[in-house]
């Protein structure tokens, strides 16, 4: 069962999260959101005004469905959104500007749907008032220290060495997490999710729309600040030094994705890997008929160093026979194995 991930997007009032949030919309190109606002009042959602009742849901077209929800609810929306019926994709949570998002978060991974898989806090800042805001809200610096992702947005509102100052500050407040700049919202779907492949009546691949050629002539590379790394190995790799990599995980490295092969260690299996910021899941399946046996990961994130991070996995390689994983060493890959029922927790 494909899982769906569930991004929780939060940031203090006039961040720039509901202009993020539309910017995801716009350019979701056949990947299907649902989008759940916890907040109350009125909130404008691609040209669609959503009345902050908890129990509303709203069609927005593309798709996309958006409830706005209480917090003790989220549950009841999640297996809404969630059934195979919605055909979705991803699901985010626009957490209130005033909302504390670790208790979203602990929701989400403290739910027994096994339909969803976490997908990360974003949390938004707005880099023209950030000095004045963490005066306002104390919690600020609570806020940064347990995202995945931070979004320093409005960077257009400030001059260069002012973003800076605010970049470097924010990213020491924010821990291990990625920290990208952006303007008025708008940054790269995939940092945040997958892009489904488009999906024609016919089944056959449609011809660009007019939005889609605007969305490349726009932004087609918004960021130069994250990098992707694609790592192919035709050897096994041992699963002890492949943990050792993943605890101790770089800097900005925000996303992995893909499949492990371990080897001996696990022959009949092959071992899909989802992580994001310091969330950590495997999930074993049979390998494919007449499939070749390569582990193939991907790694998204922001001031990583992919040649060292390339060196890194390369060190993870079984090299021969006098380095085969020892007895028990996939232990520690089956503790971020999800027990069916058991509710997720971030290592």
């Amino acid at each position: 069962m494909q899982q769906i991930p569930v991004v929780v997007l939060s940031g203090f009032l006039g961040s720039g999260k509901t202009t993020l949030l539309n910017h995801l919309l716009r350019s979701a190109r056949g990947t299907r959101i649902g989008v759940m606002v916890n907040d109350f009042g009125s909130i404008e959602i691609d040209a669609m005004t959503v009345a902050g009742q908890v129990g509303s849901t709203v069609s927005l077209g593309n798709g996309c469905l958006c409830c706005a929800v209480d917090a003790s609810e989220l549950d009841t929306y999640l297996e809404a959104l969630t059934r195979p019926s919605a055909h979705l994709d991803v699901i985010v949570i626009e957490a209130s500007g005033l909302a504390e998002p670790q208790e979203l978060v602990r929701m989400v991974l403290a739910s027994d749907n096994q339909r969803i898989v976490y997908g990360g806090l974003v949390q938004v800042v707005d880099a023209a008032e950030f000095d004045a805001t963490r005066a306002r809200h104390p919690g600020t610096d609570r806020h940064l220290a347990i995202a995945d992702l931070v979004v320093v947005n409005k960077a257009d509102r400030v001059d260069p060495e002012e973003l800076r100052r605010v970049h470097t500050v924010v990213a020491g407040l924010a821990d291990r997490a990625a920290v990208i700049d952006a303007a008025y919202g708008r940054v790269d779907p995939e940092l945040l999710f997958d892009r489904a492949a488009r999906r024609d009546d016919d089944g056959i691949e449609g011809q660009l729309s007019f939005d889609d050629l605007r969305e490349d002539e726009h932004h087609a590379h918004p960021h130069a600040e994250y990098e992707t790394l694609s790592f192919t190995a035709g050897d096994p790799l041992h699963p002890r030094r492949l943990l050792d990599f993943l605890d101790s995980r770089a800097e900005g490295l925000y996303r992995i994705k893909g499949f492990v092969d371990f080897g001996d260690a696990d022959p009949a299996n092959r071992y899909a890997v989802h992580a994001v910021g310091r969330f950590l899941r495997f999930y074993p399946e049979p390998w494919p008929a007449e499939e070749q046996r390569l582990t193939q990961l991907v790694l998204i994130g922001s001031g990583i160093e992919p040649d060292a991070l390339r060196t890194s996995l390369d060190g993870c390689r079984v090299t021969g026979p006098h380095d085969a994983p020892e007895e028990h060493s996939m232990w520690g890959v089956l503790r971020f194995v999800p027990d069916e029922g058991e509710p997720d927790e971030v290592p």
